[in-house]
């Protein structure tokens, strides 16, 4: 399959170019950004040099689709809600790593992100694509999950599919690196900032809020909210998440344990701990996996969940990679089944 990127040079695009060069049935043929065309790639960013020979294009969607079989959208939030359109208009195959395609509820996008949304025609033929519990998509339009909305879900799905938690007892709290932020300078991301500290930020205005909340929904209507808190950590790459919730009924942590290991048993990108192991974002790092720890606590009946995953990856390009396996209708692992970095 021959693909296009578009919004290459921010760090989920850069992510989609090293793992699609070694991606068995796909052909980078074009890369494409708004603020750096005719330039080589490589000139951009030196460490792509004698990896990959592209320039920069301007973005030409008549052209795009004449060479492309589809077309990957890395741009932030607020710019492939119009690019979009004229892929749309023809039914071109597009995966989209922003969110501008991911909230279906009238007024959410504008709430949370203040932007104007998509056009309510484009916006229908997306669909949410949670890589790991979707696998065939009645759409060849793809709305890829965000970071943290994955981390949560992946952490969740057992439990509220299950019906085993008390529906208004959902706590989340998230710590991401500082690539979670991507490109954009922030006084945040200064490193007389980040270095030695963490930070909280956006408390209970994260744009994820109403991703995770709609998905939630869609397994168990009688969710009413979740509590959600994000802070950044001073690492490159990684989300550690720890998640609270209250059980139903009393449970042991092998019972829950068990619980994982059955839902998971068939997903190859979840790896879920032995009991009373947790996780680290360096097992991680580089990689597709998402790894998922849990404990039940006899004294508070609170389960405790623990997940972590490359944002850039498994929050990202990595799952968008997945999906377009699941659309070519080739195994899932194709083009992602490497080892994490480590140290």
């Amino acid at each position: 399959m021959k693909v296009a990127i578009i919004g290459v040079t921010g760090y989920s695009g850069l992510e989609l170019v090293r793992l699609l060069k070694n991606h068995p049935k796909v052909e980078i043929v074009s890369l494409h950004s708004h603020s750096q065309n005719n330039q080589d790639i490589s000139n951009v960013y030196p460490h792509l040099k004698r990896i990959i020979d592209l320039t920069l294009e301007e973005i030409n969607p008549k052209k795009i689709m004449a060479t492309a079989d589809l077309v990957f959208f890395a741009t932030p939030s607020g710019i492939s809600k119009d690019l979009a359109a004229d892929f749309s208009e023809n039914n071109f195959p597009m995966i989209d790593l922003s969110g501008d395609f991911r909230l279906k509820e009238i007024g959410a996008y504008e709430k949370w992100y203040q932007k104007e949304p998509a056009s309510p025609a484009i916006l229908s033929k997306a669909e949410y694509g949670l890589a790991d519990l979707n696998s065939e998509y009645s759409s060849n339009f793809i709305a890829n999950p965000g970071c943290y909305a994955t981390c949560a879900l992946l952490s969740l799905a057992p439990l509220v599919q299950e019906k085993w938690i008390d529906p208004d007892s959902i706590i989340i709290d998230g710590k991401s690196g500082l690539s979670g932020a991507g490109k954009n300078l922030s006084v945040a991301a200064h490193f007389e900032e980040a270095h030695d500290n963490m930070s909280l930020y956006k408390m209970n205005s994260h744009q994820h809020i109403p991703e995770i909340v709609q998905q939630l929904k869609s397994w168990d209507k009688s969710i009413p909210a979740i509590q959600f808190s994000t802070s950044l950590i001073p690492v490159s790459r990684g989300i550690f998440m720890t998640s609270y919730l209250k059980a139903k009924r009393k449970l042991t942590t092998s019972q829950v344990h068990q619980l994982y290991q059955s839902f998971y048993q068939d997903k190859p990108f979840i790896r879920v701990q032995a009991e009373n192991q947790f996780p680290s974002i360096k097992q991680v790092v580089g990689s597709n996996y998402c790894d998922i720890g849990v404990a039940f606590n006899e004294a508070t009946n609170v389960i405790t969940v623990v997940s972590v995953l490359d944002n850039l990856v498994k929050g990202a390009a990595g799952q968008a990679i997945q999906n377009l396996n699941h659309l070519m209708k080739i195994p899932e692992i194709t083009g992602l089944d490497f080892v994490p970095v480590y140290p």
